[in-house]
């Protein structure tokens, strides 16, 4: 993704339509159980803390210039049409900023507790669901910025776009008042939509829209029966539990977070993947894998496959800014494969020929049927469906350049996504040549933090001595 600025009206119309998705509407109606939830961190450390008046202004500015970030979820009385986003009348962004004295003397691994403290903290529903809180007192005067949001607001590309946005160049002069909209009302959305239904003129164009299909259908009758046997076929392998042995370890499932962050050198990681073949992102997950196969074998328990959830980004040219257009493919993770190179190869044999599925998007035809559910039977169906993987891990291209935020320099940033249902949330966003890594872990699978630090440290020691016998790899 590039950084290049960005023009007013791609920041006014980041989030994309008022209306939620189908799924961004089953995720923000699944957050009300713990096991669903997913709300995520984006954690910013900072060579040293920001004027907090500063620090408003800069937030004041960007949800000024990003009208999103002033909305608030408006939901039906009945879940017949999706929840939409609508100006929130009573935002005021004081409301949305916090502050935490860690010191004296805090380093990473007291604000990386205190971010789990406030993993149990759900968002306001009635408010934009989000909020940044600034932790100060980090030894050698520095200090952090956590930004807590709701994944219904944006996939990871849309968060990098937002924090384009945020960062870009962080001018203090002033912006005007965002556009003005009427809010919305659930009962009044109820009526829009009836009333869009009984139209003579949007009946008219769905008749003609499924006349033209079954004319296309019959021009070509033995294509048509091909198409829909090979997506059918598809979905069939997509939704197939992935034929893994699977861990007895990554069973353990329990509430709470443990976080840990992790640093490697972009090029580095990039020449690894090339040596063997593969990209960045190969290289990655071939690096986590061996992390968790030294973890099993500091416990003393043998693994051969680790079944892991990954997002593809379903993204073209033509989408908005923002909003949530990914899809999800698993695939058994080789972990027991000592060789790093032969694990990278596996890896991206099975990435490329899970992209290539024709029914990979299949959630976005899916999802209308499934939020005319009752909320419960949503929240059973995403927790079943989630616990199917044992880890989720995501690859973020993220901003190549340093930024500021409030005249203080931003050193790292780290992705702490939501862990809903599986054993390891393990994200990386790459910054300014870096590759910052951020795991959220089930306590009661990993019980031993140091151990698991060490094992995620090797694995990637193991991958990035590849370096030395490949080319520059690919993006």
């Amino acid at each position: 993704m590039g950084t290049s600025p960005r023009s007013a009206d791609e920041a006014a119309n980041w989030g994309g339509a008022p209306e939620m998705s189908a799924w961004e509407g089953l995720m923000w109606r699944a957050e009300r159980d713990a096991r669903t939830r997913s709300t995520g961190i984006l954690l910013e450390l900072l060579d040293r803390e920001p004027d907090w008046e500063r620090l408003v202004a800069a937030f004041e500015r960007t949800s000024r210039r990003i009208p999103r970030l002033r909305d608030h979820v408006v939901e039906p009385p009945v879940p017949m049409v999706q929840p939409a986003w609508s100006p929130d009348p009573g935002f005021t962004v004081r409301d949305h900023l916090r502050r935490v004295q860690l010191g004296p003397d805090a380093g990473i691994r007291e604000l990386l507790a205190q971010c789990e403290t406030e993993w149990d903290v759900q968002l306001d529903r009635a408010r934009p669901p989000w909020e940044a809180i600034l932790f100060g007192g980090l030894r050698d005067g520095g200090a952090a910025l956590a930004f807590r949001f709701h994944h219904s607001l944006s996939d990871g590309m849309g968060l990098v776009q937002l924090l384009e946005l945020a960062h870009e160049g962080d001018r203090d002069q002033g912006s005007s008042a965002p556009p003005s909209s009427p809010p919305l009302t659930g009962a009044g959305m109820l009526v829009e939509a009836t009333l869009t239904a009984a139209d003579p003129g949007t009946v008219l164009r769905a008749a003609r829209a499924a006349l033209d299909r079954s004319l296309r259908a019959l021009r070509d009758p033995l294509r048509t029966v091909a198409d829909a046997t090979g997506y059918v076929a598809s979905l069939s392998r997509l939704l197939a539990p992935a034929q893994a042995h699977r861990s007895p370890l990554l069973a353990v499932r329990s509430h709470g977070a443990r976080l840990i962050v992790v640093n490697v050198a972009l090029r580095e990681l990039k020449s690894a993947g090339a040596a063997a073949g593969g990209s960045v992102n190969d290289a990655f997950l071939a690096a986590v894998l061996g992390g968790i196969r030294r973890y099993h074998d500091r416990k003393g328990v043998p693994v051969d496959d680790v079944v892991v959830g990954i997002p593809v980004s379903l993204r073209n040219e033509d989408d908005p800014l923002g909003g949530n257009r990914f899809a999800g493919i698993r695939f058994p993770g080789p972990a027991g494969e000592l060789d790093p190179a032969r694990r990278i190869h596996a890896i991206r044999e099975h990435v490329l020929a899970a992209r290539d599925e024709p029914a990979i998007g299949f959630l976005d035809f899916l999802s209308p049927v499934l939020t005319k559910l009752p909320t419960w039977a949503i929240i059973e169906l995403s927790a079943g469906l989630t616990t199917s993987s044992d880890v989720q891990v995501s690859n973020i291209r993220g901003i190549t350049r340093p930024v500021q935020l409030a005249g203080a320099q931003v050193t790292g940033m780290y992705p702490l996504g939501p862990r809903p249902g599986v054993a390891a949330m393990i994200a990386m966003i790459t910054y300014n040549g870096m590759c910052c890594l951020g795991l959220n872990v089930d306590p009661g699978t990993f019980d031993d933090i140091e151990a698991l630090q060490q094992s995620i440290d090797e694995g990637f020691a193991e991958v990035l001595a590849l370096a030395a016998h490949g080319p520059e790899g690919r993006a």
